[in-house]
């Protein structure tokens, strides 16, 4: 089974993103965008839910799958790789970093606060960046 998941990881914004600060994506209340998903996933439940679980519960929601078919449909979604949250419009495009924690639990984090700057910065994790948008 693949997984998504990091632990005790800092995922910075995308080196060639634009944004200048963070900023919640835009959402059509009948069609919410991928990201406007994961952000209200994240933003309602900061280290609540893993890689994977925001990953699945975007994807099983947007596909309709029933609660009683989650557990079955997630071995299935998860038999084969998937994107993580290094590929996310969040940090590429909305100016959000990830903390991924010990138990590889996710919060966002906003570019320009303080513990962006120090999470940033931090020894003790393991530092990398979203994809970038465009080759370079």
């Amino acid at each position: 089974m693949h997984t998504t998941n990091y632990v005790d990881t800092f995922i910075a914004v995308a080196p060639d993103s634009r944004a200048v600060a963070a900023e919640a994506p835009p959402s059509d209340p009948d069609n919410p965008s991928i990201a406007a998903r994961q952000f209200a996933l994240l933003h309602e439940h900061p280290y609540e839910f893993t890689s994977d679980d925001v990953i699945f519960t975007v994807y099983a929601d947007r596909a309709g799958i029933a609660e009683e078919d989650r557990e079955r449909a997630r071995e299935e979604f998860f038999s084969r790789g998937q994107a993580c949250l290094r590929s996310s419009a969040l940090g590429k495009r909305y100016g959000w970093g990830t903390h991924h924690d010990a138990q590889g639990r996710v919060a966002l984090v906003p570019m320009g606060s303080d513990e962006y700057a120090e999470l940033s910065t931090s020894p003790q994790l393991r530092q990398t960046a979203a994809m970038r948008s465009r080759r370079g």
